[in-house]
């Protein structure tokens, strides 16, 4: 008997923090596939037995060298593709974590191709070719940091 096919669990660290004060978040450029080539979030498989937010924390640190301290869930987003008859091929469910950042400045590493500071406000009108939904958990962890420096 095969075993019943089911998402591969994954997590993103959406660090979000104000540079000259402006909201930027930590992306990279996908060094390997899926994806090679695109712009997204620092992310990758949970490990067994790590949670969300520590897989977030750790996947930052390893393809960015930056320090983050995971505090909330943002969302989960699915991602799910499908050949060209509909089958589905792949399917991922990624926890959106977001992160206060400690330390470090992004430089490429493991399987990232490149790393930068990105401010929210220009990723619509960049051309880095973003994944899906790059821009709209942005604007959420923008919210999130804007509405914490208010009730300070």
């Amino acid at each position: 008997m095969t075993s019943p096919k089911r998402p591969v669990l994954g997590t993103i660290a959406v660090v979000c923090h104000l540079i000259e004060g402006r909201p930027h978040v930590i992306l990279i450029q996908r060094g390997k596939d899926p994806n090679k080539g695109a712009w997204g979030f620092p992310g990758g498989h949970v490990e067994w037995g790590e949670t969300a937010e520590a897989g977030a924390a750790r996947e930052l640190r390893e393809e960015t060298s930056v320090i983050a301290t995971p505090v909330d869930i943002l969302t989960t987003l699915n991602v799910i593709r499908s050949n060209a008859t509909g089958e589905v091929v792949s399917h991922y469910l990624l926890t959106a974590v977001a992160c206060d950042y400690v330390s470090g400045t992004p430089h490429p590493d493991d399987d990232a191709a490149d790393a930068r500071w990105v401010a929210v406000d220009d990723l619509a009108a960049s051309d880095l070719g973003l994944l899906p939904q790059v821009i709209e958990v942005a604007k959420a962890a923008q919210t999130r940091l804007l509405s914490r420096i208010d009730s300070v």
